[in-house]
């Protein structure tokens, strides 16, 4: 398989890494508070667990611990854009990454900018951080997705909270993805899930959230191949957001049934299944989702050289778009799949009644003037507010 023209740049994701809560709950534990079969969350949802933030973490935090390692590895000298896509942002005008610019010692000589479209933006980030390298390719473009995933408690949308982020160096000449050039979108005014500048928590219809969700999938997949996307039957995995697993098994099923596919159902999961193992246990990560479903796939035990996969992006409101990437040879030089487990497992598991009391705490806190002691062994911390001044620090020994 071939993603470029001999007079096109060969442009792509050169490292990705990702970061997510101090804490973690176990579904069963809201299962017991809701009355519930654990099994609806673990079964009918497609959810183990999900990440729960310290008081000292928020999406700076986690969007500089996912992009530390990469900028370890790669340096300073090429990069001179940073992308930061969130829904969930902390400031009404200066953008998210221009905290992360300075946590991470970057050049004043990069621009930083911040993208909002619900879950979407991550992906449009990434589009222009492509148009950025193709257009001058000796340069390198950080491209962050962070979210934190919250709805009203006790509601039935709360299992699917969660938190997380994913960092990603674009570049030319990649080691781990090859992004194809056609790419589908649709937009549609839709009401199925908003959050009002009053609100601490989104507002979701969920019956209209999935119908939106498969319709916008569909008009994006029909552009898709109308602009010389490849076909469904020559992509081997489908990376897509992922709210709760299960919806990215049913919208799967339903484009495979609207493109007329042969495919068996078992044949169908078996595209999906190895993208959900970082999701399943993060929960909804809102614009980072896609990402996580990427890198899970890419730390799976799967040999994916020369494979062709393709990126399924949707955002409520409702904005979708379909790609698609080949992986590079020798791809599993640039992974840190150990890690990427490790930091799951060194989460700590916390119970429901110390859940509420988080949650409670942030919801609570006093956004003019609040200290943080420092409770995340991250390498990053969000210290408080002095004066309407948000204060990060890197986290002590």
């Amino acid at each position: 398989m071939t993603a470029s023209s001999p007079n096109t740049p060969v442009v792509g994701l050169e490292d990705i890494a990702f970061a997510t809560g101090a804490n973690r709950i176990d579904l069963a534990e809201l299962a017991g508070r809701f009355g519930v079969d654990p099994a609806k969350y673990y079964v009918g949802l497609g959810q183990s667990e999900m990440s729960v933030l310290a008081a000292d973490e928020d999406i700076v935090t986690m969007a500089a611990a996912a992009a530390a390692p990469i900028i370890e590895r790669h340096g300073t000298e090429r990069l001179r854009t940073v992308l930061f896509a969130t829904e969930s942002g902390i400031d009404q005008s200066k953008a998210a990454g221009v905290y992360v610019h300075r946590l991470l010692g970057l050049p004043q000589a990069v621009r930083v900018v911040e993208l909002k479209q619900a879950c979407y933006s991550a992906t449009a980030a990434l589009q222009f951080a492509a148009a950025l390298v193709a257009r001058t390719p000796g340069e390198q473009v950080l491209v962050i997705a962070s979210d934190v995933a919250r709805y009203e408690l006790h509601s039935n949308a709360e299992p699917t909270q969660g938190a997380g982020a994913v960092a990603m160096l674009v570049a030319a000449d990649p080691s781990l993805i090859e992004l194809e050039a056609p790419t589908g979108v649709y937009t549609k005014d839709v009401m199925d899930f908003w959050r009002p500048n009053h609100s601490a928590t989104a507002i979701v219809d969920g019956k209209l959230s999935i119908s939106a969700y498969q319709d916008a999938i569909e008009g994006a997949w029909e552009d898709f191949r109308s602009r010389g996307g490849a076909a469904f039957d020559e992509v081997d995995h489908f990376c897509y957001h992922q709210p709760f697993t299960k919806m990215a098994i049913k919208a799967h099923r339903h484009l495979a049934k609207v493109v007329g596919s042969e495919l068996t159902q078992a044949e169908l999961d078996a595209q999906i299944e190895p993208t959900t193992g970082y999701n399943r246990r993060i929960g909804n990560s809102y614009t980072a989702s896609v990402y996580l479903a990427l890198l899970a796939l890419l730390d799976s035990d799967l040999d994916l050289t020369g494979e062709r996969i393709g990126f399924l992006s949707y955002g409520s409101g409702a904005v979708a778009e379909v790609f698609s990437g080949i992986v590079r040879s020798g791809y599993r030089s640039a992974l840190r799949s150990e890690d990427n487990r490790a930091q799951l497992d060194a989460r700590t598991a916390i119970d429901d009644a110390r859940y509420l009391q988080l949650l409670g705490d942030a919801a609570a806190a006093d956004v003019h003037d609040v200290v943080h002691p420092q409770q995340t062994s991250a390498p990053f911390r969000f210290a408080g507010v002095a004066a309407d001044q948000r204060q990060y620090e890197p986290t002590t020994a």
